[in-house]
């Protein structure tokens, strides 16, 4: 395996070992939220986020902005700690 192959393969697993789309999913259905409702309440926090993008940070395939993150804690009356439940 060369180089270039090494840090796709190692890109790739990192990528899915550290993805906290599960547990962003679940805080929100605990919260009560649908997807539009928690995208509607980030724009008007300043943040542009849409449906589509927070449905890919809830699958893993759409890198959460720490920005995001604190405003999701804020919103769904949380702490950090269960962003990163069971990793």
């Amino acid at each position: 395996m060369n180089s270039n192959q090494w840090e796709s393969v190692m890109s790739h697993k990192l990528k899915q070992d550290v993805s906290i789309g599960g547990n962003l999913k679940r805080l929100r259905l605990k919260a009560g939220y649908t997807q539009e409702e928690v995208a509607a309440k980030l724009q008007t926090m300043g943040l542009a986020v849409s449906r589509e993008m927070l449905s890919q940070m809830e699958q893993g395939k759409y890198s959460i902005r720490i920005s995001v993150l604190a405003a999701l804690r804020t919103l769904y009356k949380t702490n950090f700690e269960d962003f990163f439940a069971g990793l």
